[in-house]
């Protein structure tokens, strides 16, 4: 591996990022460069290593136009699209260190011995109380979406080197969108709720330069 063929990979791919407001309707990525996509949100780091995402894919025309009634902020990606993913997080009834998810994901997923596993629910407890996670719904869930951004991120770099366009997507209605998603069935009995979603295709205009601050005013080195 050439360690300097590598990082200008990566860098000329965060050049080329966009957030792509209208992408090429007529251009599709192939089954294969997506599932690569999916596969570097898969492998994405969590904390405490319990994944607590799911990938929405939404490829139904007519899911795509009631979601745009409620997403204002994907009026010109959901129409143009070619993948449209809504990113689900876990909620505090599969979060919270005592959860079965939790004690299910370590024993089936990450296989950790017995003796391990009784330890986990009260460090995971410690861990949670004093990160000030467990004094509301609301702030374990935004924990849990936190980990979701991670995925994302991954996920439109990984798009970015192999030419793929994508935009991250926050401009939606939480309740219009949370109750349709409970009414598709997708939020599993209250174990997942909405936390942002993304649009991935081909770039349909060409974008004006990327801008960003000069590394000198966001870095401080304490030495």
């Amino acid at each position: 591996m050439n360690k300097e063929n590598v990082k200008k990979q990566v860098l000329d791919a965060l050049h080329y990022r966009h957030a792509t407001k209208t992408f090429d309707p007529d251009k599709k990525i192939s089954e294969e460069d997506f599932k690569f996509i999916l596969e570097t949100g898969r492998l994405s780091p969590s904390s405490i290593g319990i994944e607590p995402w799911k990938f929405i894919i939404v490829q139904n025309t007519e899911w795509r136009e009631k979601l745009r009634d409620i997403a204002w902020g994907a009026g010109g990606q959901l129409p143009t699209a070619s993948h449209f993913v809504i990113i689900l997080a876990r909620t505090i009834k599969d979060v919270k260190f005592d959860s079965e998810y939790i004690a299910r994901h370590l024993r089936t997923v990450k296989k950790y011995p017995a003796d391990v596993l009784k330890e986990i629910p009260e460090r995971y407890k410690n861990f949670q109380e004093k990160f000030g996670l467990l004094q509301s719904e609301r702030t374990i869930f935004d924990w849990s979406s936190k980990q979701t951004y991670i995925a994302l991120a991954n996920m439109m770099t990984a798009a970015a080197q192999i030419g793929v366009d994508s935009c991250p997507i926050e401009g939606f209605n939480y309740n219009l969108v949370h109750t349709f998603l409970k009414e598709k069935g997708l939020l599993e009995d209250g174990s997942f709720d909405i936390s942002v979603m993304v649009a991935f295709g081909y770039r349909a205009v060409e974008p004006r330069s990327k801008t960003r601050k000069p590394m000198g005013d966001i870095v401080k080195w304490i030495n």
